[in-house]
């Protein structure tokens, strides 16, 4: 048979988007999508993705439950969600089974080395996995509320945007328009060795009281 004669009897296949006994959903918290053929495909991917060689019957239906209980308890909520799931199952298995070679006792060091190699990049893989699930989840963003601000003598507390650092040139307060200024606070006053005088306060910002007019001090001649 010819390519040409197998191309024509070759039937065309055809793929229905919106197939309402497909789109039932009975498997979304496994894919995370309402294509309950999309579910199946995704844990048949992560269930091929396992390290089988050495497993019996028992040992492999106990890890084709896991791996689906897994999927389950990510919890994807739509298809990336899904994905990012197998993903992540798939780059802990890998790595965890690098870790198995590495201990192996009769392994080189070589073969030690590589696998402990492969497992560090495998778990990398991983946390950057989990990071980008967890933004797409919007977790990633935190909120920080200040409640209370103690401004002590001599200091000086801004209230408004302030940019942290290495973030570019950061704007000067004046420029702020909703930034705030909290004055230094006002110290006690002091006393003069001259018990007969009033204290002469000392402000931060404000200028001292001239004392007055000096007088004779008893046993000390005039220079």
């Amino acid at each position: 048979m010819t390519a040409k004669k197998a191309a024509k009897e070759t039937k065309p296949s055809t793929v229905v988007a919106n197939d309402s006994d497909d789109l039932k959903g009975t498997l979304k918290n496994i894919g995370g999508s309402r294509s309950d053929h999309w579910n199946n495909i995704l844990a048949n991917q992560t269930i091929n993705a396992l390290w089988l060689k050495h497993s019996d019957a028992e040992t492999q239906e106990k890890q084709f439950s896991a791996t689906v209980a897994a999927l389950v308890g990510i919890g994807p909520k739509d298809e990336l969600e899904g994905m990012m799931a197998a993903q992540l199952i798939a780059a802990h298995n890998a790595a965890m089974e690098c870790y198995r070679r590495a201990m192996i006792g009769e392994q080189t060091f070589e073969g030690r080395r590589e696998n402990l190699a492969q497992a560090n990049k495998l778990t990398r893989s991983f946390a950057a996995l989990l990071e980008a699930l967890n933004r797409h989840r919007g977790k990633g963003q935190q909120k920080v509320t200040v409640e209370h601000v103690h401004v002590h003598s001599g200091g000086q507390a801004v209230v408004g945007v302030v940019e942290p650092a290495g973030g570019g040139e950061r704007p000067k307060s004046e420029d702020q328009p909703h930034a705030k200024q909290i004055a230094h606070a006002p110290q006690p006053a002091m006393r003069r060795s001259d018990a007969e005088r009033e204290p002469v306060p000392v402000a931060g910002d404000a200028e001292r009281a001239l004392p007055a007019a000096r007088r004779p001090v008893p046993g000390r001649t005039e220079g």
